[in-house]
Order: C-alpha cells, then structure tokens, then sequence
C-alpha cells in the first residue's frame, strides 16, 4: 500500500504537512526525530489523516494535488 498523510504541528498547531510514503508509520517516526528538513523545526507532529491507495501513481498524484491551491482548500474543508 502507499498512503498520502496529513501531519499538524503539535508545538506549532498551525503548521501543517502533507506527504507520501509507503511505511507510515517509519515516515511518522522520521518526522518526529527531525530527520526531514522541511518538518524537523516543528516537531512533534501528530498524524490528522491518511488515504491508501494500490496504485503509487494514484497516492503520488493525490498528494501532489493536495499540495495545489485547490487541493489545500479541499483539504482544509474535508480533513483538518
């Protein structure tokens, strides 16, 4: 399975990521331990949400449209 997920900030609730992966909870576990740049300054996170999906290219062009204007404003009002 590959998920696309939904962190928040539990230090910052107002930051937010969204990401892919194909070990949830290893990327959950990165995350925390500061291992990726973009997250590592707002740690802890907590997991809000994640979709699974068969197919790769279907999960990676989610989370790609997630992190479009239209996908946030989807997401905002479905997830957080």
């Amino acid at each position: 399975m590959f998920y696309v997920y939904m962190l928040q900030s539990e230090a910052y609730p107002r930051e937010r990521y969204t990401g892919f992966t194909a070990n949830l909870k290893q990327r959950l576990r990165k995350h925390n331990e500061g291992a990726s740049v973009h997250t590592a300054k707002y740690k802890p996170w907590r997991l809000v949400s994640y979709l699974a999906f068969e197919d790769e290219r279907r999960a990676r062009e989610f989370e790609h449209y997630l992190k479009s204007g239209s996908g946030k404003a989807f997401a905002n009002k479905r997830f957080w």
